[in-house]
């Protein structure tokens, strides 16, 4: 279930999102959600350096390279649908490592 919120942004990275609806044309929104997909696995693993995902974001932004160089729509939603999942993952891992550390303090 999506919801709607309101982010405000500065110009630059304003510019930087539209840089990234056009290059992958998607939407403002799926861009914003998207990065902060790549941040959440990102973050966890770099907090946690034993959390391994299925699908690193190394090889996400890969494959969103090649899909920049002449891919088809539907493997992008495949791949955001991937990364969306992972996500979750890496979130569920980081909340559950983090509520543990706070119960043992």
């Amino acid at each position: 279930m999506l919801k709607r919120y309101q982010v405000l942004l500065s110009d630059w990275q304003e510019e930087y999102v539209r840089f990234l609806t056009d290059k992958y044309d998607l939407s403002f929104s799926e861009v914003i959600r998207s990065m902060i997909v790549l941040d959440a696995i990102l973050a966890t693993q770099y907090l946690y350096p034993e959390y391994k995902p299925a699908k690193p974001v190394k090889e996400i932004v890969k494959e969103l390279k090649k899909f920049a160089e002449g891919g088809k729509q539907e493997d992008l939603y495949r791949l955001l649908s991937t990364a969306y999942f992972e996500a979750r993952k890496a979130m569920e891992y980081r909340i559950s490592k983090e509520k543990k550390a706070k119960k043992s303090s």
